[in-house]
């Protein structure tokens, strides 16, 4: 990931917000325009910002709902060790002046859709034990997310263990979740942007 601060920033407790790029899962960089101009504007507003890469799928992920429960989980196992490489930061002499208890996700597209599961996934009995693809066939979630998460489950394979992955909101453009009933009274708050042919 790039991180993004403040030219000569000596303030300390710093909100961060992860920021994802779209591109249908197959596709997009942490370098893109967008994501940069993002980073950079709210770095100037006192923000500690990163623009992160996560793990992709090729052009089938549109043609299996397998692929791409398994492909979302591992973005989501990507940002939460993104998460959890700040908190770790924080732990160990907090080199970019964050506040650990105010971490936001967001992204725009795919990414808002990542930060979206990320947050209101709480844990695998959440997802659905038996889902059908495109063609009929069964496949189990739930056997998908613990394949990827392994030891840690729904906290995915992707490293910083030990450390929360824990957000305080979502800031989703364009980005949607696949089932609203992962959404609970209790969740974070969502701020969602949508264009009128969304």
């Amino acid at each position: 990931m790039d991180i993004y601060t403040a030219d000569g920033d000596t303030e300390i407790n710093r909100p961060v917000i992860l920021y994802l790029h779209g591109g249908s899962f197959y596709g997009g960089d942490k370098a893109m325009i967008d994501c940069v101009d993002f980073c950079e504007s709210m770095a100037k507003r006192g923000y500690v910002t990163a623009s992160l890469n996560y793990r992709l799928s090729d052009f089938s992920f549109i043609f299996s709902n397998e692929i791409q429960y398994e492909t979302v989980l591992k973005a989501v196992s990507d940002a939460k060790s993104a998460i959890r490489y700040f908190r770790n930061n924080f732990a160990n002499g907090n080199t970019y002046g964050i506040d650990p208890n105010t971490i936001f996700a967001g992204g725009y597209s795919a990414g808002g859709v990542i930060a979206i599961h990320q947050a209101y996934i709480d844990n695998i009995i959440d997802l659905p034990s038996i889902a059908t693809d495109n063609n009929g066939n069964s496949f189990n979630v739930q056997s998908i997310a613990n394949n990827v998460g392994g030891t840690y489950a729904i906290e995915g394979d992707a490293g910083n263990y030990g450390y929360s992955s824990e957000i305080s909101g979502v800031i989703s453009f364009a980005g949607g979740i696949n089932d609203i009933s992962w959404i609970d009274s209790d969740d974070e708050p969502l701020v969602s942007i949508q264009g009128t042919n969304d």
